[in-house]
């Protein structure tokens, strides 16, 4: 019988994982990131999201060397298991598999809201229980299928974003998008930077998971030429469509209407085109691709994550189980898919924090990303020093400022954070101390 640890295939290539990079993420261009402007205005969200954006490039840019450096489903997982032993590992794992798995619920509901456009009759919390169903299925198909299958939608998703930019044009007005632009005033003021802070959370939210690809890059050919390719590649892209939609759907009327709204973009365009034209039909449909392309990569992601802690002794051995005829992490899948049906159904989100599932779920997620990323950099550092000899097919430019800007804005995005969220800052840290101490005991109890 063989002792073998399960494996995963390598089968994706370098335009697969730009697809996953930019499909992880842009559902967060479609929806969620307009909840920002009701924080801090247009021009607020502005500057918060030009500091999120070059905290996320440095990130990015950081972030490669160690997954090339360790090419390893766990990603994160992995990165700080290396640099910081058992408890490191079992930090950076277990945040990002908070990060993955309350991200999906949100996109659920987003997927939901737009078909309820079309279907005013179904619930949105039903159609968000059938996404989890189809894309689970197509996930243990087999992940080539899954990846050719995000690259089509990815591709859609994009040019649906340009399509949007295009047809709303006519009605942008740079006065619309400058009119009360600092938390709802016209001049700027100590509340606005209030509302900047505030903000945070949401203007994370057009980058968060882009580092998903990380639980791919065991399965990537030439991970040291695909993986970076892929991140450059698609933190680049998402950049330039965050801020594009982002200005033209500010100026195409007034702001206020769409920021606390689960689909800004439709009826941003409804203001350039009316509520019966066809490509308003269009951006709803194709819209959807957006939504599906990110619901769909993170699946993906937290199904790997899952994996990668069974594999490893943090979580029960079952969720290591590969599918016998696909390859795929089967069980990961499915128990991930339990945590995000649970969280749609329930209310104890918006009782708890006292805002929308949806801005409940995205804040949550936020503060799981934040830790990883802080580990991630911290690990960076550590490994330069501990490990000098380990090949590093990229590394990260302008070593150690763009790291440690990374690692400095993250840090600061987290406490301010907390001190805006406390009631999720709690369900957080309760959620982290109760995973990372039971994955410990856990582990420790299992190698006796």
């Amino acid at each position: 019988m063989s002792t073998q640890p399960p494996q995963l295939q390598q089968r994706l290539g370098a335009f697969h994982l730009w697809a996953i990079a930019v499909g992880l993420v842009i559902s967060g261009e479609y929806f969620g990131w307009s909840y920002g402007w009701a924080s801090a205005g247009t021009l607020g969200f502005l500057v918060a999201t030009v500091a999120v954006a070059a905290m996320y490039i440095a990130f990015i840019f950081s972030f490669t060397e160690l997954t090339t450096a360790i090419p390893n489903a766990g990603g994160p997982f992995a990165y700080g298991l290396r640099a910081f032993g058992p408890v490191g590992g079992a930090v950076a794992g277990f945040a990002t598999l908070i990060e993955f798995l309350f991200a999906p619920p949100a996109i659920a509901l987003a997927i939901g809201a737009y078909l309820h456009v079309q279907f005013p009759a179904l619930e949105p919390k039903h159609a968000a229980l059938g996404a989890y169903l189809v894309f689970m299925a197509l996930n243990i198909a087999g992940v080539h299928i899954a990846a050719s299958f995000e690259l089509v939608v990815t591709l859609l998703a994009v040019g649906e974003l340009l399509v949007f930019m295009g047809v709303v044009l006519p009605a942008f007005r740079w006065d619309n998008f400058l009119a009360h632009g600092w938390a709802g005033q016209d001049h700027f003021s100590m509340a606005a930077v209030g509302g900047i802070f505030a903000a945070l959370p949401f203007a994370i939210w057009f980058f968060l998971a882009i580092e998903g690809v990380a639980m791919a890059a065991e399965e990537a050919k030439e991970p040291h030429r695909t993986i970076p390719i892929a991140y450059i590649g698609g933190i680049l892209t998402l950049t330039l469509l965050a801020f594009g939609v982002m200005v033209f759907a500010g100026g195409s009327g007034n702001w206020a209407e769409l920021s606390s709204l689960n689909d800004p973009l439709p009826q941003a365009m409804k203001r350039a085109v009316g509520a019966s034209s066809g490509w308003l039909h269009m951006l709803v449909w194709l819209g959807l691709f957006g939504l599906v392309a990110s619901f769909h990569g993170i699946i993906m992601g937290y199904a790997r994550q899952i994996f990668a802690l069974g594999r490893a002794g943090y979580l029960p051995a079952i969720f290591a189980r590969l599918h016998p005829r696909f390859k795929t992490p089967h069980i990961a899948t499915l128990a991930g898919g339990v945590v995000g049906v649970a969280t749609i159904y329930s209310d104890a989100f918006v009782s708890i924090a006292g805002q929308s599932l949806t801005a409940s779920v995205v804040t949550l997620s936020a503060f799981g990303a934040l830790t990883m990323y802080i580990v991630s950099m911290a690990a960076l550092f550590r490994l330069r020093r501990s490990e000098a000899g380990l090949a590093r097919p990229f590394r990260a430019p302008l070593y150690p400022f763009a790291p440690a800007f990374a690692l400095g804005m993250a840090s600061l995005a987290l406490l301010t954070m907390i001190a805006n969220n406390g009631e999720l800052a709690a369900i957080f840290v309760g959620l982290m101390g109760l995973l990372v101490g039971g994955a410990l005991i856990f582990r420790r109890n299992a190698s006796q």
